[in-house]
């Protein structure tokens, strides 16, 4: 019975240590108020798909749930084309041009392509796309500031704020995707 009391309360301990650290947003240094406070939530949900699937080996990476969905691996190329669809959207008013098109539409669109085009590649390879993409992220929300973040986005009913908002929404609702397929992959 002390077994079980000692092994609740060193789980209550590591959820309430964990958990006290996870729950704080602070504006990141280098970026105006509004700005900073997105990019420690972009940070947050980055970390937390990194940790997800960072040790996934070859099989698990590329495992189908069934003949409708996508790679654990494909998805975090399309969270990636999504954020530099929405960097091109909001820093330079346009959409992929030929050669961004021919790199980033297939992990954008995902589907049948997707299922036969995006697998093979280890974790890493798609987890370092990704590193790239937000990289240019961090770099182009620098150059911005919050009336920047508050103004329309041209030719849209959106301003860049929720264009950004809608970033860390898309990944996060993907995040809980990709999940749930690392554990059926892992138990398979």
């Amino acid at each position: 019975m002390k077994t079980i009391k000692l092994n609740f309360s060193l789980v209550l301990l590591l959820f309430f240590s964990t958990t006290v650290a996870q729950n704080t947003i602070e504006t990141k240094k280098g970026y105006t108020p509004n700005i900073g406070i997105v990019v420690s939530m972009l940070d947050d949900l980055k970390a937390r798909v990194t940790s997800s699937v960072q040790y996934l080996s070859q099989e698990e990476t590329d495992f189908l749930l069934d003949d409708k969905a996508n790679r654990i691996g494909a998805m975090i190329y399309h969270l990636a084309a999504t954020e530099k669809y929405y960097q091109v959207y909001t820093f330079e008013n346009r959409s992929f041009n030929k050669e961004e098109a021919e790199k980033w539409s297939v992990a954008l669109n995902l589907g049948d392509v997707g299922r036969e085009q995006l697998r093979g590649k280890p974790i890493q390879y798609y987890l370092d796309l990704w590193d790239e993409v937000r990289k240019d992220t961090y770099r182009l929300l620098k150059t911005k500031d919050d009336t920047w973040f508050k103004s329309m986005v041209k030719g849209s009913s959106m301003n860049n704020h929720w264009a950004w908002y809608h970033v860390m929404e898309h990944q996060a609702n993907h995040m809980g995707q990709i999940r749930l397929i690392a554990k059926r992959a892992t138990n398979n």
